[in-house]
């Protein structure tokens, strides 16, 4: 069946309709995209952002009124601990656009009649503009933050070790509000540039913390160490009393440094042990000697006597807090004398009384010799000093030998540097005051058999004891 007239009347009828239709379609989104791209001429595109700032559809004037505005009133708070903070605004640093406020440029790469592009593409709809402060005034204003030059600053502290008397206990470590101030001058530039408005300084981590925590596995071990060093207990044979070194006194000692590392204070220490060990030393200490003519005078000066070795006594005393040990003890001596009763000179000795000018030799309490002498020159300023001494060691037919004189002599007994007792085969008289003017360089010169029998029956360290009534 073929097509009426009709239907061919009608289908062209619709075709004109569908032409004209689609021309009005088309002359309506030319008039919209003209009438956007004049829009567009001094307008910027939808979408358009200044540093993250949406500028769509605004002019440039109403942009740089707005981005100074915004610039102008913004304000970096800076968010403490204990809920406190502070702020920094742009005037207190004189923060501004690099750009001075020219986004002319920015506004010529938006082309009017590309305008449809924008919407499918953020090319040329974005801005950074840079800005930039005075670093000076910046420093100086970071500097009078209370967060970190302010009265109010406190240090952070490692957990700390409390003695008592049933030994350590930890005290909690202290966190402060220290920041470092390094960090936080970083923050705030990246924060000025991104025009944020808060840093937090507890998230960005500008605060200084403690090494360690009382939970710390460094602290337990600490405390371990100092309850095994107090548990410590020695005791001392000192004479005929007793000294002991406990908890009570070694926990004065003992430091605990920034790493939590126990030492044992040496200066305390040293201090402490010569306080209990100075009773006992009596080296040059004055003495109640009973003298042979029946009086009790005071006798001072000499090396005779006790002394305590108090470096060596700190090294194993320090060995022993180290191990925690509880032990008694005698100390170390350096030198011995006879007793420790007040008078340890005991009752062998040598006794030279330089004013009568005799001498008495004693052995476990009994008199062995005795006998007149000639001790040094006083005329010449060579007196025999006084005090307790001890003798040295002995030797047989030695030289003495000094300025201007070399004597040989049999028997040698030294007992304070040169000086010592010994015969005198040249001279044929002694005692009385032959001393005064025609002495001896110091020593003790005796006649040969008094020399002899003493030689036989000393041995080395015997007190030799000098002294004037």
């Amino acid at each position: 069946m073929g097509t009426t007239e009709t239907e061919k009347g009608t289908e062209k009828s619709k075709r004109k309709t569908v032409t004209i239709g689609i021309g009005i379609v088309l002359g309506i989104l030319l008039v919209i995209y003209l009438g956007m791209a004049k829009y567009f001429t001094n307008h910027f595109y939808f979408g358009s952002k200044i540093n993250d700032i949406s500028v769509s559809g605004k002019t440039v004037d109403q942009v740089k009124s707005e981005m100074n505005s915004k610039l102008k009133n913004y304000t970096l708070k800076i968010k403490e601990r204990d809920g406190k903070s502070e702020i920094i605004k742009a005037e207190d640093i004189k923060v501004k656009y690099d750009s001075q406020g020219n986004y002319s440029s920015f506004k010529n790469k938006q082309s009017p009649y590309k305008w449809v592009a924008s919407v499918f593409s953020s090319n040329n709809s974005k801005m950074t503009d840079k800005i930039s402060y005075d670093d000076k005034l910046l420093q100086q204003k970071l500097n009078s933050l209370a967060c970190v030059g302010g009265s109010t600053v406190v240090e952070p502290k490692n957990p700390s070790f409390n003695y008592t008397d049933k030994g350590y206990v930890v005290i909690k470590e202290v966190r402060g509000n220290k920041v470092n101030k390094d960090i936080i001058y970083n923050k705030i530039e990246k924060a000025l540039k991104n025009q944020d408005s808060t840093i937090d300084l507890e998230k960005i981590g500008a605060y200084v913390e403690p090494k360690y925590t009382s939970k710390s596995p460094k602290v337990k071990e600490t405390k371990d160490l100092l309850n095994k060093y107090i548990a410590s207990k020695i005791t001392y044979n000192l004479g005929n009393n007793k000294e002991t070194i406990d908890g009570s006194v070694i926990n004065k000692w003992l430091k605990v440094d920034d790493n939590l590392n126990v030492t044992i204070n040496d200066s305390q220490e040293k201090n402490y042990l010569n306080g209990i060990f100075s009773p006992c030393n009596t080296i040059g200490k004055q003495r109640s000697f009973a003298t042979s003519s029946g009086n009790t005078i005071n006798v001072s000066g000499g090396d005779y006597g006790w002394s305590i070795n108090t470096t060596k006594e700190m090294q194993d005393l320090n060995d022993a807090i180290k191990k925690g040990e509880t032990k008694e003890k005698d100390p170390t001596y350096s030198q011995k004398a006879a007793s420790h009763d007040a008078n340890d000179i005991g009752n062998t000795y040598v006794e030279v009384d330089l004013s009568k000018q005799h001498l008495w030799f004693y052995k476990n309490g009994s008199l062995v010799v005795q006998g007149d002498v000639v001790t040094g020159n006083v005329s010449l300023n060579d007196t025999t000093p006084a005090g307790v001494y001890r003798l040295k060691y002995k030797e047989r037919n030695a030289t003495l030998k000094g300025q201007g004189y070399s004597s040989p002599v049999s028997y040698w007994m030294p007992f304070n540097g040169g000086i010592g007792i010994h015969d005198a085969n040249w001279r044929t008289q002694f005692g009385g005051n032959i001393y005064l003017t025609n002495g001896s360089h110091g020593c003790v010169n005796s006649p040969f058999d008094l020399a002899k029998t003493i030689y036989e029956n000393i041995d080395a360290g015997t007190p030799i004891v000098c002294y004037y009534e």
